[in-house]
């Protein structure tokens, strides 16, 4: 008898072997992703509430998504994504700024729980220029689209995936695991707890320039799942400049983003404040603050530079203002990320892809402070602060098995975890199995 996997990868091999790159009317795409992780045991005097388990541990996370999309009309497309997944996040997905696994925001617990991703209709208006075919992907139809145009996306979708993209560091399913990699850790981009929302983007392509604008919905709460529908109120607003280049021939990019929260978010001053007030009370003293809106903002730079076809690096740093906490991506006020990526052809493996990054996560002085007097943050609090920028070095090797299956081993060493030079260093192994179809 033939077992389900047998079958997957056989659905999968006949899939891809009818693949046809014309223009498509509709499609219907699916993909697996399954992530198991191990922690050794590390140094760690004291913990707290939020931290990161010292004595080692496994979790694992498992997702299936299945993509639709539909050409209704000339240069419209709709699409609409089903997720099922589940799993068990190292720590409960506490103890980190750059968390190890970009899946685990995807799931809720060991029950199989089925949602909504996306479901979002995007316009294109073609204004001129030069024409390219641009291939079949997940939420791309196939078809043919001009240098010059104008594009509209309004729905439900997250706002990377139209904001902060690098071609080298973006997908937790087939590049680097860690979050600080699928975007800027201090990008706190508007969501609900699994990184999606509801609003709009408009994207103004001309030639080798791009001009993107863009506002989405917030959780109710800090990193909730209930969306704040006032979108008028409370939301995440983003602006981005993209620029195409050429260096010795190799295409590159360079992108400058902007982002602008108002959310009903605690400040660590209030926050601080509330902790002297309070002795021995709440540690998680955001909660007892968050009274009014506030503005919350940062600035970011993001390049990707082709070395030759097969090596290409990357770079993305970002500053926040610092004064709030966070509303629904994780705990940072500055990052930095590089790294580079090389495909495998050098040693007859040319679908194999190695990549190595460095990430560089820092606080605000206000966020220290709190989390200093034993204050709980909604991912991190170790009951005390021994401060230092949490730095991560993640490396991974992606080994395609079979057409539309890889197989990934991935390693990260991440010093002061959670910010706290008396913990750690901690390092996680992963082993990921991924396949499209």
């Amino acid at each position: 008898m033939r077992t389900p996997i047998a079958l997957l990868l056989g659905l999968t091999l006949c899939l891809s072997a009818l693949a046809d790159e014309a223009p498509e009317d509709w499609q219907a795409k699916g993909q697996v992703t399954y992530v198991r992780q191990r922690s050794e045991n590390f140094r760690s005097p004291y913990s707290g509430a939020h931290s990161l388990d010292a004595s080692g541990e496994y979790g694992y996370t498992a997702t299936a998504t299945l993509f639709a999309g539909l050409r209704p009309w000339r240069g419209g497309e709709i699409y609409l994504n089903l997720e099922a997944g589940q799993g068990n996040p190292l720590s409960g997905l506490n103890g980190l700024g750059g968390f190890s696994n970009g899946e685990a925001t995807r799931v809720s617990g060991n029950q199989l729980k089925a949602y909504r991703q996306r479901l979002f209709l995007r316009q294109t208006w073609n204004l001129g220029g030069d024409s390219e075919h641009v291939d079949s992907a997940i939420n791309q139809l196939a078809g043919n689209i001009e240098h010059k145009r104008f594009v509209l996306t309004v729905g439900n979708f997250s706002a990377l995936d139209i904001f902060d993209n690098n071609a080298y560091a973006k997908d937790p399913r087939s590049q680097f695991l860690n979050w600080s990699n699928m975007a800027s850790t201090a990008y706190d981009y508007a969501a609900d707890a699994r990184g999606f929302g509801w609003g709009f983007a408009g994207e103004w392509y001309q030639d080798d320039w791009v001009f993107r604008f863009g506002r989405m919905s917030g959780p109710q709460e800090p990193n909730g799942e209930k969306v704040d529908n006032q979108i008028l109120r409370h939301y995440g607003d983003q602006i981005e400049l993209e620029h195409s280049h050429q260096i010795a021939q190799q295409p590159g990019k360079i992108r400058l983003l902007a982002w602008r929260n108002r959310a009903v978010l605690a400040s660590f001053a209030d926050a601080s404040a509330w902790l002297d007030s309070h002795p021995g009370s709440d540690p998680e003293a955001i909660s007892q603050v968050r009274n009014s809106a506030k503005i919350k903002y940062g600035f970011g730079l993001n390049i990707e530079q082709a070395i030759n076809d097969q090596l290409g690096f990357f770079l993305r740093a970002m500053h926040a203002d610092g004064r709030t906490e966070t509303y629904a991506f994780t705990e940072a006020d500055a990052s930095l990320a590089s790294g580079l990526a090389l495909k495998g052809a050098a040693w007859g493996r040319a679908d194999d892809t190695f990549g190595l990054a460095w990430m560089h996560n820092s606080l605000s002085r206000q966020r220290r402070d709190y989390l200093a007097k034993g204050g709980i943050s909604f991912f991190i609090g170790d009951g005390a602060l021994n401060y230092r920028p949490e730095s991560i070095i993640e490396t991974y090797y992606s080994w395609q098995v079979l057409p539309k299956l890889w197989l990934t081993g991935d390693f990260q060493h991440i010093s002061n975890p959670a910010y706290n030079a008396d913990r750690g260093p901690a390092k996680i192994s992963s082993l990921r199995l991924h396949t499209e179809f």
